[in-house]
């Protein structure tokens, strides 16, 4: 089975979530899709207690199992079936549960960091970058941690300006290079992703005969 992985990148909170959603939408249409999520590769911390846990880098390339995610795209490509980890963010760590995926013939990784590591990059048949400004993204990163993973506003300032900003400008933001394409505000930006989503179904239908 021919397998085609869209890779979508961009900041933290920069719309790559909704953008995958619709073009997970837009690609139904042309076969079975599988959605996948870079946080879900974060790698285990068993050893830490949660204080330490909430104290890690989670913008960092090290925090990632990229090794497993290469695994994992490379059997779901060659016809394997894989069982992809899931990530709690309530407690910092993965979930003991785990996903499982069946290949398909339509394959999209999201994350801020999917086109750091090269040859996860490689892998991509085509790379999205979202790209939004760094105000709205803070404000939406804001809004999303106090109202759906139970942080405070404190903990949320204190780890923006301590890594996750750093570390955008140090990883994400020269990651934008490698994109075939950039989305301007995100999936706000209607016009674009109903071209995109075009564009895509045409790639997928010749790569799919």
């Amino acid at each position: 089975m021919s397998t085609y992985i869209i890779g979508i990148a961009g900041g933290t909170a920069s719309g790559k979530t909704t953008v995958a959603k619709k073009l997970y939408k837009a690609s139904s249409s042309i076969g079975n899709v599988t959605l996948i999520r870079l946080d879900d590769y974060y790698k285990r911390t068993d050893n830490l207690t949660l204080e330490e846990r909430q104290k890690l880098n989670y913008d960092h390339p090290d925090s990632i199992d990229f090794d497993l995610l290469k695994q994992n795209l490379y059997d779901l490509k060659h016809g394997l079936a894989v069982d992809k980890p899931l990530y709690d963010f309530t407690i910092h760590n993965r979930s003991e549960n785990v996903e499982h995926l069946e290949p398909t013939s339509v394959i999209i990784v999201e994350g801020i960091l999917v086109f750091v590591d090269e040859e996860v990059r490689n892998m991509f048949d085509m790379k999205i970058y979202v790209d939004t400004p760094d105000d709205i993204r803070f404000i939406r990163r804001l809004i999303r941690d106090m109202n759906e993973r139970g942080r405070t506003l404190e903990s949320v300032y204190s780890q923006y300006l301590e890594t996750v900003r750093p570390m955008h400008m140090q990883f994400i933001e020269p990651s934008k290079k490698y994109a075939d394409v950039i989305i301007p505000e995100g999936g706000n930006n209607p016009i674009v992703i109903d071209l995109l989503s075009s564009k895509i179904a045409s790639l997928i239908e010749n790569k799919l005969k």
